[in-house]
């Protein structure tokens, strides 16, 4: 067997050369990242600028901040929790020819008040009613009136309550006139009995005789008690129909100032039963020289509330004209809606001229311990 060697030409070297031209070569893609020195440097400078124009804000437009600051990064370290309690001004006996100043602490105590609002109630009010039905006649007074205990304020009437009492006062009449027959009849017996007891005792007459004498003495006897008690009861009938009647004559129940008005003559009124159900009143009495302040104070300084501890007042209507209050009481309870707690102040010389319902607020001045201060 003839071996061939494998022989290469030119024209084929020349084509492997060229298609080695046309091959893709990796490229590479990596980026040599900025060095780490320059971005800590640029930071800083950042950092740099931003305290700088920081300080330079506060110096211009905040100098007595700005000595505050100083004062408190100069401050030791155990006066720290102080460094909001401390007020630093400048010492003219310690300025220095530069014109530095150093500076001085002088506490100060952080005052607090207690605040609330409320109005001005009257603890003295009563709404009148009519205890009995009838018809209004005569309207005695007006809103804003000053009465006095037992003045008429409202008069009604009820022909039904005249003619009851003129009833009794007949029935009283006849109630006499009957005691007084059972009287004559027992008279009568007690003397008939006194004679034929003589008899009988002289053997003039039975014994039977007696013993009737005896029982018609008892009847009239018993038929006089129940003339005396029929009487009583149409006194008491008498009785019953003036205090009917004098209730139709509405008197104040005491001295006070008419709030409010209700009553026009010529009306019809309901019985007070009734009257209360349809909230139908004649009119309103309020003491007015005895009013207070109902406030409401957040809960948090019940603790600093107490009877006898006073403050200040002022009413919408008078704002110009505080006056002195002091705490009565405290409510039993506190409002779980509003987070409060009710207190009731005295009035000490209120302004006149002031009315229940006024918007009052009030203050109680306390130092940092939670006391009044004088």
């Amino acid at each position: 067997m003839n071996t061939h060697p494998k022989l290469v030409t030119d024209r084929e070297l020349k084509l492997a050369e060229t298609l080695r031209s046309f091959s893709l070569q990796p490229v590479s893609h990596d980026i040599e990242p900025p060095k780490r020195e320059i971005r800590r440097l640029v930071l800083f400078a950042l950092v740099f600028a931003l305290i700088s124009g920081t300080a330079i804000g506060i110096a211009v437009y905040r100098p007595d901040l700005a000595g505050r600051i100083e004062t408190i990064i100069a401050a030791p370290p155990n006066s720290a929790n102080r460094a909001d309690d401390d007020v630093s001004v400048p010492d003219d006996a310690n300025v220095h020819q530069g014109g530095e100043q150093s500076a001085v602490h002088v506490p100060v105590p952080a005052v607090r008040e207690i605040t609330g609002s409320g109005f001005v109630v009257a603890p003295r009010m009563t709404t009148v009613f009519s205890k009995y039905e009838g018809r209004i006649t005569q309207v005695s007074v007006e809103a804003g009136d000053v009465v006095v205990a037992g003045q008429v304020l409202v008069t009604l009437d009820d022909a039904g309550a005249r003619f009851a009492l003129e009833q009794a006062k007949a029935a009283k009449s006849a109630a006499e006139l009957q005691f007084a027959a059972r009287t004559i009849d027992l008279s009568q017996a007690r003397n008939s009995m006194a004679r034929i007891e003589t008899l009988t005792a002289r053997q003039a007459t039975s014994r039977q005789a007696l013993e009737e004498a005896q029982a018609a003495f008892d009847r009239a006897s018993n038929a006089l008690a129940q003339a005396r008690q029929s009487a009583d009861n149409a006194g008491i009938s008498i009785r019953i129909a003036e205090e009917r009647l004098d209730e139709f004559t509405v008197r104040a129940p005491f001295a006070g100032t008419v709030a409010r008005l209700d009553a026009n003559a010529g009306d019809t009124v309901l019985a007070r039963v009734d009257s209360v159900r349809e909230s139908q009143s004649l009119l309103t009495i309020t003491d007015t020289t005895s009013m207070v302040v109902d406030a409401d104070i957040a809960e948090t300084y019940i603790t600093a509330l107490r009877t006898g501890r006073r403050g200040e007042a002022v009413l919408d209507g008078f704002p110009d004209r505080p006056f002195d209050i002091e705490i009565l009481r405290l409510a039993p309870v506190a409002s779980a809606e509003k987070g409060t707690i009710t207190v009731r102040f005295s009035l000490d010389r209120p302004p006149k001229g002031i009315r229940p319902n006024m918007a009052a607020r009030i203050r109680i001045p306390l130092d940092d311990t939670g006391d009044m201060i004088p």
